[in-house]
């Protein structure tokens, strides 16, 4: 199935772009998108966090993905 990806901050830069077009199993879940992720971008590994919301929605690892989900990438914030 194909997800759209968006990213920011770090994200968006271990992706190279805000905005992906990602392929995945039908019935997969976030668990598996991040699985799938590390294994495909192995820099993900190096952040402390890394949050999801799909469709506007933060989610959890178990909440399953459909076709043409947006994604967006929310990785640890930091400021001063």
């Amino acid at each position: 199935m194909k997800l759209h990806l968006l990213a920011f901050g770090i994200a968006k830069d271990i992706l190279h772009g805000g905005s992906v077009s990602y392929d995945l199993i039908v019935g997969d879940r976030i668990s598996d998108l991040k699985q799938s992720l590390l294994e495909t971008y192995p820099d993900f590994v190096a952040l402390t966090s890394l949050s999801f919301a799909v469709n506007e929605t933060y989610v959890t690892d178990d909440h399953r993905l459909k076709e043409g989900d947006e994604i967006v990438l929310i990785p640890p914030v930091s400021g001063g």
